[in-house]
């Protein structure tokens, strides 16, 4: 297996930061570039970062993609308080845009992006941001990569501490208890962020049967043993 060299995105939210704590610490990672708006607060050997303001262009840094064979999209926004132009702009328009981008560069390129449980891939569902991001799934799996793969996790646990002075992890710290119930009585409804971390980087090594993994998929991925 060739060792892997990833790009991610939105490793200031807790999914790409808990994907960029795992890709720093696993053995078959042998470099990572985030590309962010803003600086992650990492130092690492391993560990490049390209601060970039406009994330529906990205000529100026354009020849700094190109050596990677891997990507792990991360960057993602809420649908409340927009209306479906906002949203499709800032989750199709963006997505698809760097996607693009990294394809034109690389069709070795693995690219996984993270969805979420529910996604309508029939773009005709009452909901609008499940049309919206079944459409992007869709189209990134037209896109001439090795392969794409779509993750749709529900709900994530994450793991502490990373930087726990983050806004986001405060409430998940009071709430170990009702993960602990979930993974009982729906244990499809929760996944952890460790494993969604292991499965995105198994996948790149060893794919997977789907190009959409819900969070059963997720879990098998995140345990299959690499050297078969």
């Amino acid at each position: 297996m060739n060792k892997l060299k990833v790009i991610i995105t939105g490793a200031t939210g807790m999914v790409g930061e808990g994907v960029l704590y795992e890709c720093l610490q696993h053995p078959e990672v042998e470099k990572v570039l985030v590309v962010t708006r803003k600086p992650c607060c990492y130092s690492h050997p391993k560990l490049t970062e390209i601060v970039h303001n406009n994330f529906f262009d990205f000529s100026a840094i354009k020849d700094k993609l190109n050596s990677y064979n891997a990507c792990y999209f991360c960057l993602g926004v809420t649908s409340a308080g927009k209306n479906e132009a906002e949203y499709t702009k800032l989750t199709y328009t963006l997505t698809l845009g760097f996607a693009s981008t990294l394809a034109a560069l690389n069709t070795e390129m693995t690219f996984c992006y993270i969805s979420g449980t529910g996604t309508d891939s029939t773009e005709k569902g009452r909901i609008m941001w499940a049309r919206v991001k079944g459409k992007t799934e869709n189209d990134l799996v037209r896109l001439p990569f090795k392969q794409v793969y779509n993750f749709r996790p529900a709900g994530i646990e994450p793991f502490l501490p990373l930087k726990p002075s983050m806004t986001y992890y405060k409430p998940y710290k009071y709430l170990g208890w009702l993960f602990s119930i979930m993974k009982v009585v729906a244990p499809n409804s929760i996944v952890s962020l460790k494993y969604i971390a292991a499965a995105l980087i198994n996948a790149s090594l060893i794919g997977y049967s789907k190009n959409i993994l819900e969070v059963r998929d997720i879990k098998i991925l995140a345990k299959a043993n690499l050297s078969k």
